[in-house]
């Protein structure tokens, strides 16, 4: 009776790092550069940095303009308010008064 060997292949053990191989490079490269990789975390923190000033200049804008309501809401009247808001819708002044307009320059160098 006859028995064959086989013979044993240098390729076999190389299957298994050639699949894996790449496998970890793309994953490496994803992991650094990709959508959601280190780089594309440090570009989303500048913006995150960026929309968090601009919230909060919201903020601060939002608070004065909720004071001058505050101003001229039913009860909490000021004379002052009222009277500077009617004359400049009016567009009028009193002969003894002074009215300096403030316009805004172009270039202030």
């Amino acid at each position: 009776m006859q028995t064959r060997q086989k013979r044993k292949s240098w390729l076999k053990p190389l299957i298994v790092p050639a699949i894996t191989i790449p496998c970890l490079v793309y994953f490496a490269q994803q992991s650094q550069g990709g959508r959601y990789g280190v780089e594309a975390g440090l570009v989303m923190q500048a913006e995150l940095i960026r929309k968090a000033q601009v919230y909060e200049d919201l903020l601060t804008e939002r608070k004065a303009l909720e004071q001058r309501v505050k101003l001229l809401s039913d009860g909490t009247f000021e004379r002052d308010m009222i009277d500077e808001r009617a004359r400049r819708a009016l567009n009028m002044s009193n002969e003894d008064e002074i009215t300096i307009l403030n316009f805004p320059q172009a270039n202030q160098e």
